[in-house]
């Protein structure tokens, strides 16, 4: 059974309604993402319905959609999320050019996203608050329905969004492989590659990765902070964590073994990674460096997923009740998707 738990128990408030009329065109070409792109004889169709009830009857391949949109800043207040409702059956989303989110595998390697809601954070930084945004989706279908077929189309604020008293998220330092001196603060790391969090890695270079990765970020504490309790949020990740502040593991979410044979993931990618901090962990007067260890057995990899940052712990408190009733319809529904007997029989 197939359900989509990406969305199911949380509030959200619309920021700009997408449903309608969106440009279209059926075939694959890469050009077809670039914002600069003449799409003037492309014809429009309505989203969200399935191509073969907009004129496409039986038609199974790719096709792109194309949705231009105005975006002002004064529009939201909190990290804002793409939602494209059900997709059938492969999906790559572009953002103005820029490759933001995907899901299932395109050919050679077809693996099929049907029945799971596109739920995808849309990284501010590609956003464009001066005028128009062109959003561009590659869909491949193998077979029935293909392409929007239903759901909520439009871009969200979540309402329960905990915005951190400071924000780290930006670009990062990172680099795939596994090495237990990366966590230390004084490595050398001058020649990693850099990545912006939080979105999915695959998003930004590392294409069809799984396996390892690590992530570096040096901040400092502002002094008006030293009598507080602090906890770090390090978003959801997809799979598995550790994570090191100043060389000391103050929190992980999963089990990492040296042997990825030994590894076993499920539900993991969907947790949002809240860790206390001791005081004794925690240079208040200089630099401080967050290290953290990532596994992704397969499909999508990293941290994908805000809240990125330190919060106070009475803040955190305040907002926690909420999270955890939201978390809690989502496992519910998780161990409907996949009960643990099933789980015991791979």
């Amino acid at each position: 059974m197939l359900v989509s738990y990406a969305s199911y128990g949380q509030e959200w408030n619309r920021v700009l309604d997408l449903r309608g009329q969106w440009k279209f065109e059926i075939g694959d070409n890469m050009d077809w993402a670039k914002p600069g792109f003449d799409d003037g004889d492309w014809e429009y169709i309505f989203v969200p319905a399935p191509w073969e009830d907009e004129g496409y009857p039986g038609y199974d391949g790719y096709a792109w959609y194309r949705k231009s949109f105005i975006l002002s800043e004064k529009d939201h207040t909190k990290p804002l999320t793409l939602r494209l409702g059900f997709i059938d059956d492969v999906d790559e989303v572009y953002l103005n050019g820029q490759f933001v989110a995907f899901s299932g595998l395109f050919p050679p390697n077809y693996f099929t996203g049907h029945g799971y809601e596109r739920v995808y954070s849309i990284p501010g930084k590609y956003l464009n608050y001066e005028g128009e945004n062109l959003l561009a989706v590659r869909i491949y279908d193998d077979e029935l329905h293909g392409g929007f077929t239903d759901g909520k189309i439009g871009i969200y604020e979540l309402k329960s969004y905990l915005i951190p008293d400071i924000d780290l998220s930006g670009n990062w330092k990172f680099r795939t492989g596994d090495d237990p001196e990366w966590k230390e603060p004084d490595y050398g790391d001058i020649n990693w590659g850099k990545i912006f969090v939080p979105a999915f890695w695959e998003t930004q270079g590392y294409k069809d990765y799984d396996g390892f990765g690590w992530y570096r970020k040096e901040f400092r504490i502002p002094s008006n902070f030293a009598d507080e309790k602090l906890i770090l949020l390090v978003g959801k990740i997809d799979d598995l964590d550790e994570t090191y502040l100043n060389g000391n593991r103050i929190g992980r979410t999963g089990r990492i073994y040296d042997n990825p044979d030994r590894m076993s993931t499920s539900s993991e990618y969907l947790e949002l990674r809240a860790y206390f901090i001791p005081e004794e962990h925690l240079n208040m007067g200089g630099k401080n460096v967050l290290a953290v260890r990532v596994y992704d057995q397969w499909l999508h990899g990293g941290i994908y997923s805000g809240p990125i940052g330190i919060v106070r712990r009475e803040r955190f408190l305040q907002w926690q009740d909420i999270y955890d009733s939201e978390k809690k319809t989502i496992r519910d529904l998780f161990e409907i998707i996949f009960p643990k007997s099933a789980k015991n029989e791979e």
